[in-house]
């Protein structure tokens, strides 16, 4: 989807918005407060042992001289800077939190757009470097970049104060001096890191992508002799990081020569103009110690944006990736409430992927089986209805809908916590009626931990069938009053598919709920009060419960098979 271009101030704004103002001022403040105090201490310090050294050379001086306002500067600019220290890092580390975690949030928002789920199957490596690796760069914009700016700032504006008060040019050639060259080397770092920062991140995300690929895969690869050459694609992309590691690291070496020659530089000329401020009487011996102090310890926070300065690549990166989440945008013509309340589905004129048109409307607690051959439309239909995908043209209106295909979804998690997907506020009371009306309590109340029985990864630890009675649970306890379901007793046997249908069947009539399901099967038609013929993504027949075409349509679909499944072979006959 092609997007406007974004400046810096527009994503400041966004990600400033994400968390209270009061905490991304009120740490930059402290942080400059930190760094202030800092200097100060150096500096009275530096002033206090110089004037006390040459107070001790004459007596008379000696005894008048005062000691103890400067220490007790020096006790409370030691114990205020250790307290802004640590407001500081709690305040600025909650701010981050706070914008990272509603970022995410933002994030699984935009992600469950209709249409969304298809992505997350076909790139889901992606989508997770997204919503772990590049949230996580995101925090170098605050907590090295911005912060360690304004506290660079107050370094220079002191070091400019104390040396304005000696000569007023002085003052404003320390502030040009500190912010040109400080300010100047780190966007230099940036520029010249940039490059190797996103390789690094690019060959990073190739790299787990492909070593997932290899575990998972192994199998499929070894038996088309690609294991070698995956291998090799791991190892490619394990030497593009490490190169990329060294660029990044020889960038660091220069930064940090870089800003220690300015130190050097910047010390060397205070203590030169100290000498010649003290040469011509404008200051005393004290005075030139805390000048040449404050210069020393000036450049120390410019320093501390040389690593927020390498990292600003990887974040400008994270930032380009993350611009359609963060991008107000309209929100998506999908699901609504439909214009008459006796309707739970209507379709208007809708057209996907070159099909249709297609025009239905379910009457809310009614039944509709769709049927037709594979690739009729069937459950893409379903996908309208749920809100998973957008018309091509034309308007889908449906109330809130819960969906069971026939691949049963199962986390590797305790049975309770499986159920409460659809209910969270659910009591084991509800869980328990649930798991009842399902047909599974009794093996629930069998295993040793009951509901707190842990499953393995996509349900590992019950049959087929246990796991299709656990996703029909989990159903009854939805609220919503319309039930999609796709293929709900495929693969089941026939005794087993017979006993969940009819509990649907039960569930749906104490709910007065609606369903719509796509089947193949004549078991699962029984159950509609309608059927809905549909080939090429068209709607070709309808019939209604009890009339000849019901039964003429009902005999293109599968029949039972006693005892077990029917065979995969069997298909429509048209």
């Amino acid at each position: 989807m092609k997007m406007r271009a974004i400046s810096m101030r527009e994503m400041l704004q966004l990600l400033g918005r994400m968390a209270p103002r009061k905490l991304w001022l009120g740490g930059a403040a402290l942080a400059a407060l930190t760094v202030l105090m800092g200097m100060a201490l150096l500096g009275l310090s530096g002033w206090f042992i110089t004037a006390t050294a040459l107070a001790g050379l004459v007596p008379a001086t000696a005894l008048v001289f005062d000691v103890f306002m400067p220490s007790a500067g020096i006790r409370l600019l030691a114990v205020g800077r250790t307290g802004a220290r640590y407001a500081e890092r709690l305040v600025t580390h909650d701010a981050t939190l706070a914008v990272l975690a509603a970022l995410r949030q933002r994030l699984f928002v935009a992600w469950a757009r209709p249409q969304a789920a298809r992505l997350l199957l076909q790139r889901p490596a992606r989508l997770l470097q997204r919503l772990t690796s590049d949230v996580d760069a995101l925090d170098n914009l605050y907590l090295r970049l911005l912060v360690p700016a304004v506290a660079a700032l107050g370094a220079a504006l002191l070091a400019a104060l104390a040396y304005g008060m000696m000569r007023w040019w002085l003052g404003l050639l320390t502030l040009a001096w500190l912010l040109l060259a400080g300010w100047g080397i780190a966007l230099w770092h940036g520029l010249r890191s940039r490059k190797a920062a996103v390789r690094r991140a690019m060959a990073l995300e190739a790299m787990r992508a492909q070593t997932v690929d290899l575990v998972a895969g192994q199998t499929e690869l070894l038996m088309a002799g690609r294991l070698p050459a995956q291998v090799q694609q791991v190892l490619h992309s394990d030497v593009r990081c490490a190169r990329a590691d060294e660029r990044l690291y020889r960038c660091e070496a220069a930064a940090a020569k870089a800003y220690g020659a300015v130190s050097a530089v910047t010390l060397s000329a205070s203590v030169l103009l100290m000498a010649w401020l003290m040469e011509q009487g404008r200051i005393n011996a004290p005075v030139a110690a805390l000048g040449i102090l404050l210069a020393l310890s000036a450049m120390e926070p410019f320093a501390a944006l040389r690593r927020g300065a390498e990292q600003a690549g990887r974040t400008w990166l994270a930032l380009r990736r993350l611009i359609p989440a963060l991008m107000d945008q309209a929100e998506a013509a999908q699901s609504s409430q439909p214009s008459l309340s006796s309707w739970a589905v209507s379709l208007r004129s809708v057209r996907l992927r070159q099909t249709g048109p297609v025009d239905l409307d379910v009457r809310q607690g009614e039944r509709v089986a769709l049927i037709g051959s594979s690739g009729a439309g069937k459950t893409s239909l379903l996908h309208l209805m749920a809100g998973e995908q957008l018309p091509d043209e034309g308007v889908v209106q449906a109330r809130s809908c819960s969906w069971m295909t026939q691949r049963t979804e199962l986390f590797q998690d305790s049975l309770r916590d499986n159920l409460r997907l659809a209910d969270a506020e659910a009591d084991d009371a509800q869980l328990w009626d649930a798991l009842q009306a399902a047909g599974l309590a009794s093996d629930v109340m069998a295993l040793p931990q009951g509901l707190d029985t842990m499953l393995g990864e996509g349900g590992l630890g019950l049959s087929g069938g246990q796991s299709r009675r656990l996703a029909l649970a989990r159903l009854m306890l939805s609220p919503d009053s319309c039930w999609l379901l796709d293929e709900v007793s495929e693969g089941l046997d026939a005794a087993t598919a017979a006993d969940v249908l009819r509990r649907l069947a039960q569930a749906a009539d104490s709910g007065a709920r609606t369903l719509i399901f796509a089947t193949h099967w004549q078991r699962e038609a029984r159950l509609a009060d309608r059927i809905v013929y549909l080939q090429a993504g068209q709607v070709k027949a309808q019939a209604l419960r009890g009339t000849p075409e019901f039964e003429r349509l009902m005999a293109r679909l599968r029949p039972d098979v006693l005892g077990t499944a029917a065979p995969q072979g069997v298909c429509f006959s048209d």
